[in-house]
């Protein structure tokens, strides 16, 4: 413990405050890189998403003439956004995950569940895309309530986000196969991950 905190106190500190007691501060350079094309959709799904929601508010409450059809393409656009956001999800990992019973696991037993875990979430993916594409078979001539537009399109966003999460989850399990551990066995590796 006390090599622990001489080490912590060798490190020179960068001031915070200058000599005249003014606050300087710098941040750490923005990396973008790491979010991928399907992070990037969903976050253009998002913006759209709101400045739907800002017309329709503008036109309820300052035009006194509120725009109908804003409604029903937010609740599509939000649908777009979650469905696309799935796939980045999947990529960076960020899914809810429950990691108790790694911790009581032997390390051979956890290896094993985490790649069983990988392997069904690959297979939710591939048969929620399946059955998406079944669904859009059996409602090709149903039409938007509003809008005179296919549902299909919205269902085809849903189609993408899980054939992209499937692809993205194939990639997941590569990785954790090469390193040999996955969020499951060792979740302080997201943290270190993240700070680093």
């Amino acid at each position: 413990m006390a090599e622990t905190q001489g080490t912590l106190s060798a490190a020179p500190a960068e001031p915070v405050l200058d000599a005249d007691g003014h606050f300087h501060a710098t941040d750490e350079p923005i990396d973008l890189k790491h979010y991928s094309f399907e992070a990037w959709l969903a976050f253009g799904f998002f913006w759209v998403l709101a400045i739907d929601i800002f017309y329709q508010f503008f036109t309820r409450y300052a035009l006194n003439n509120s725009a109908a059809w804003t409604e029903e393409i937010a609740r599509y656009l939000l649908i777009a956004t979650v469905w696309i956001a799935i796939a980045a999800a999947v990529q960076l990992e960020r899914h809810i995950h429950v990691d108790f019973f790694y911790r009581l696991m032997g390390r051979t037993l956890g290896r094993i569940f985490a790649t069983i875990v990988d392997v069904v979430q690959i297979a939710f993916f591939i048969a929620a895309t399946f059955l998406t594409w079944q669904m859009m078979d059996k409602m090709a001539n149903y039409r938007m309530t509003i809008i005179d537009l296919p549902m299909n399109t919205v269902y085809a966003v849903c189609l993408a986000g899980f054939a992209l999460a499937a692809v993205r989850s194939v990639g997941v399990a590569i990785k954790h196969w090469r390193q040999g551990y996955s969020l499951l066995e060792r979740p302080e590796s997201a943290v270190t991950e993240t700070v680093s």
